[in-house]
């Protein structure tokens, strides 16, 4: 049992990572969370069944290979950044009930299994991956809640009225929530995407968007956790979220700015021919 304070809030949580025992099985909330969030997610596509001409059975075709993929990708992500610790202890190499998921390697290995299955069915890859972003960015803010029970990915020491208390190593100390600011910045993405779900001026606005918005955040939060994937004295979360952000940025620039002079182009050849 955890105990987890928001003292500038006057409010006291006492946490335990098992909701329930099954057989003698151990089942963590971590673990309901992520598949109550899929199942949430495969609801919303049911829901926009037919949008950017995406079927939702071809949603459920691609989900049985996108969900095991991006699993076992998230956690090669995570292995691969900590190799020294696995190859010392290669059998914690399958032992993920202690942790160890990196979300940019479920996105990695997400997005190849889009890119071969659209090749495959003859699929837009830009349109699906438009239909399925807020799905998966409405996950991050569900599953962050998962890191909060099992008090990790917090940040660094502060004094904030939002402060969030706990014990590292034997020692009380009061934290950043990044669990907190993520969840938060994941949910209010996923509302932008939604409201401009009908407006995208171009196949794969909504994922450029998404990719902005998100690698905006994680510079940000990724710059106050304590337990970030290091590469020498660089964290490899906000790098990549750096090189995201510029790459996407660009890519919308370059298409909205084409966007605009054809506008203007037809707006001209229209008030020509009215003359």
């Amino acid at each position: 049992m955890n105990t987890v304070s928001f003292p500038g809030l006057n409010i006291e949580f006492n946490i335990s990572r098992v909701a329930i025992k099954i057989f003698g099985i151990e089942i963590y909330w971590y673990a309901i969370l992520m598949v109550g969030a899929m199942i949430i997610a495969i609801y919303m596509f049911k829901k926009r069944n037919g949008l950017y001409n995406i079927k939702f059975s071809e949603i459920l075709d691609l989900a049985i290979y996108l969900i095991p993929i991006s699993l076992i990708s998230a956690r090669l992500y995570y292995i691969l950044f900590n190799l020294e610790y696995y190859i010392s202890n290669p059998s914690q190499i399958f032992n993920t009930r202690n942790g160890g998921m990196a979300i940019y390697g479920g996105i990695i290995g997400g997005a190849i299994t889009c890119f071969v299955f659209c090749k495959k069915r003859k699929i837009n890859i830009l349109d699906l991956i438009d239909y399925i972003v807020p799905g998966l960015v409405l996950g991050q803010a569900i599953g962050r809640w998962g890191n909060f029970i099992n008090v990790e990915a917090y940040g660094t020491q502060t004094d904030l009225p939002w402060r969030m208390g706990i014990v590292e190593a034997g020692k009380y100390i009061e934290v950043h929530p990044t669990f907190l600011y993520e969840s938060l910045a994941c949910f209010a993405i996923f509302i932008i995407l939604l409201i401009l779900k009908n407006k995208r001026k171009f196949k794969g606005q909504i994922a450029c968007i998404y990719l902005i918005l998100y690698s905006l955040e994680r510079i940000f939060v990724e710059g106050l956790r304590t337990d970030s994937l290091m590469l020498g004295n660089i964290r490899v979360s906000q790098m990549l979220s750096i090189i995201i952000l510029i790459i996407c940025l660009a890519i919308y620039v370059v298409k909205m700015l084409k966007i605009s002079r054809n506008e203007n182009k037809n707006k001209k050849t229209k008030i020509t021919a009215k003359k």
